[in-house]
């Protein structure tokens, strides 16, 4: 049974350059109709994994925090209808600091949304242009300083290993993001990914990645700052105060059921994996034909959802229970891991084992990508 809603708004005021949706801009949108269409693939979500309280709700995409607020209002009331809210519900918005008023934060809040997690991305006006931004350093501060005035808990991202960044440069904006006092951080390295703007440039020598070493370098500073100011990482990327984390995130990387709703979202429930149609047109007619925006519907293999777990659950912290996991999906246990390797790691401090626990240590996250190749057995990532 699912306890997490992911809602996807994919619409955007302006042509961003890294959203993935070709028609996400619409000079007019048709809210009545799409109150209609997201109710109704809430109930069918409803039928099929309802039964408990919901832990947390996710509003994401493309400028979610330029919903109308009543529309907001409706689908919390019917969400809280259907599943219940347990206590404490986490009801997190993806917010954008180009298109963020004050007003429709504060009308957001009243809605009952209690987390925003914003899209900074950088506090540095160069930075900003560089990675394609809509929106420059001075905005992007007026729109958490408005976050902080509406919302209980308060997230922002930034992005580091910059071509030419130095240790000295992220030293002096880590500790002025920590200086904001949010309870949470997301910090994201700077990755060139084929068929990107960016791997263009590079291909074009307009600008030299960063080095591997380097970005290590400053992933670790990263930790070292974040734990000494009581926002210890609990996730590759993510840094919380004790409590503060986010509960929605924990729930993929623990490899629990969550639904999705909305164009291109995606779920996983009862073992099910499922795919919204990705278009906005395409999804409201399938909503109108079925009763769900629904393209894909696929009933995963006991060896394809430890896979995930593992490569989900190998990110966090607290790493993963081998023992628990290979109960959960009828597998041994020694399907999973490969022990000589996991033990010839930990030797090298990269890894950590306790028990039928085991995890990768801080110093093995900087090379992660690397250690999940090692340790999860290639015929597991094979399916």
């Amino acid at each position: 049974m699912a306890r997490a809603l992911y809602i996807h708004w994919p619409f955007c005021l302006a042509k961003c350059p890294y959203c993935d949706f070709n028609s996400h801009v619409r000079d007019q949108v048709d809210h009545a109709a799409w109150q209609a269409a997201l109710l109704a693939e809430m109930r069918h979500e409803h039928a099929i994994a309802g039964g408990e309280a919901l832990d947390s709700i996710f509003f994401g995409g493309g400028t979610p925090s330029l919903m109308p607020p009543a529309l907001v209002a409706v689908l919390l009331a019917e969400a809280e209808r259907l599943w219940g809210f347990a206590e404490g519900i986490e009801i997190t918005l993806e917010g954008n600091p180009s298109s963020v008023e004050a007003a429709n934060y504060a009308a957001l809040a009243a809605c009952g949304i209690n987390r925003v997690s914003l899209g900074l991305q950088s506090l540095d006006g160069a930075a900003l242009r560089f990675l394609g931004r809509l929106h420059n350093a001075d905005e992007g501060l007026r729109a958490l300083d408005v976050a902080q005035q509406n919302f209980a808990r308060v997230s922002f991202d930034l992005i580091y290993a910059l071509p030419g960044q130095t240790p000295q440069q992220w030293e002096a904006q880590l500790a002025r993001a920590l200086g904001f006092g949010t309870g949470h951080l997301s910090l994201y390295q700077l990755t060139i990914e084929p068929g990107t703007r960016f791997a263009t440039m590079v291909r074009q020598h307009d600008f030299t990645p960063l080095d591997d070493d380097a970005a290590a370098d400053l992933y670790e500073l990263a930790g070292s700052m974040t734990e000494a100011a009581g926002l210890p990482a609990y996730e590759i990327s993510n840094y919380a105060r004790p409590g503060e984390e986010s509960r929605h995130n924990l729930t993929y990387w623990r490899y629990q059921d969550y639904c999705g709703i909305g164009p291109g979202a995606h779920g996983r429930r009862g073992g099910m994996a499922t795919v919204r149609h990705k278009k906005p047109e395409n999804w409201l007619a399938a909503v109108a034909d079925r009763g769900s925006g629904l393209s894909e519907e696929r009933a995963l293999t006991p060896t394809e959802q430890a896979s995930e777990a593992l490569l989900m659950g190998l990110r966090l912290r607290e790493g993963i229970d081998l023992a628990a996991l290979a109960d959960r999906f009828g597998l041994a246990g020694t399907a999973l891991i490969d022990a000589d390797k996991a033990a010839f790691y930990a030797r090298q401090r990269l890894v950590w084992q306790e028990g039928s626990r085991i995890g990768v240590t801080p110093q093995g996250l900087s090379l992660l990508d690397g250690l999940l190749g090692e340790l999860v057995r290639p015929e597991l990532v094979a399916g």
